[in-house]
């Protein structure tokens, strides 16, 4: 059983938790692939999905995941609510939770908000990404393929290229990865790499080419253009030139690496699409196990929740 009634991130979650996860996915994976794709583990739990960000394929992850699951599902996006009256947080949901819900999954752009709402809500919470701050299901999706893919994630060495200061899915993938035995280095344009990134035990490589010739897989990431500020690269077209992973990149190594990618992808910028395409890419089947992965989280949190009743 799970050691938290919530998932608010990777940093608060064990590898046993890791661990239990995953083989809870292994088992979902098989139900998702026979012709009867239901099972009623959660026929009895209402699940809402609170979306204050734009989001497509994590939200439709959860719903089929919840629907998998036969859930009741209820949606809300904020750019069709009260939020837009100047409702606060902790009345939305409070009014949603007034409706018997008992899980809630919600992004939000604010980091800690899901540590906040855990604090004043009697619902289990699952962070689907705050702000720039960790996005834990989709760590544990990236792992989990990775694990699929090589048979084990100890000592596997993982390279996580592109816009590193603005992503929460990095900061989850680097504590995910290392929790299970793996090594992570980052790369990419100084500018888009946090300061404090080796105190946390992780290489830094600013050429692309030597950080593909170490690693085992490269997990690539988009430049994050709606959350920057300030200009960090000089154009699309210069990052690139220096940092896009095309097909002449991957053949010059002297070894076959995995190629993965959380999406949405700007193909022809950070990767372009006879690398996405390629035999060599699991960017698919990440997303099959995106939907797995979050039946297993659903599951786990709805039976502790059972437990704690």
């Amino acid at each position: 059983m799970l050691s938290s009634p919530h998932l608010l991130g990777i940093k608060n979650i064990t590898k046993e938790d890791i661990q239990l996860i995953f083989n809870t996915a292994e088992q979902f994976k098989e139900v998702i692939n026979r012709p009867i794709k239901k099972v009623p583990s959660l026929r009895d739990t209402t699940v809402a999905n609170l979306f204050f960000e734009n989001s497509t394929r994590t939200r439709i992850s959860f719903e089929l995941a919840e629907k998998r699951l036969s859930a009741d599902v209820v949606n809300f996006s904020a750019a069709s609510s009260s939020v837009k009256k100047g409702e606060t947080l902790l009345d939305t949901v409070n009014n949603i939770l007034s409706m018997k819900v008992d899980i809630v999954v919600m992004r939000h752009p604010a980091p800690g908000a899901h540590h906040f709402l855990s604090q004043h809500i009697d619902a289990s919470i699952i962070n689907a990404g705050d702000g720039t701050h960790e996005h834990p299901t989709q760590a544990l999706l990236d792992a989990f393929s990775i694990r699929e893919k090589l048979g084990t994630l100890q000592d596997v060495k993982v390279v996580i290229c592109g816009d590193i200061k603005h992503s929460r899915v990095a900061l989850s993938n680097i504590f995910c990865l290392q929790k299970m035995g793996a090594k992570v280095k980052v790369c990419g344009p100084p500018t888009l790499i946090p300061k404090h990134l080796p105190e946390l035990g992780v290489g830094v490589e600013y050429d692309i080419k030597k950080a593909l010739e170490w690693c085992d897989v490269a997990n690539i990431l988009r430049i994050q253009l709606e959350r920057q500020d300030i200009k960090y690269i000089p154009s699309l077209r210069e990052y690139g030139l220096y940092f896009g992973v095309d097909k002449s990149l991957l053949d010059s190594l002297d070894k076959e690496i995995v190629i993965m990618h959380p999406g949405p992808i700007n193909r022809g910028v950070e990767i372009t699409s006879d690398v996405a395409d390629s035999k060599q890419s699991i960017i698919l089947d990440q997303v099959e196990n995106g939907v797995a992965i979050r039946m297993a989280v659903l599951y786990l949190l709805a039976e502790k929740r059972n437990q704690n009743a």
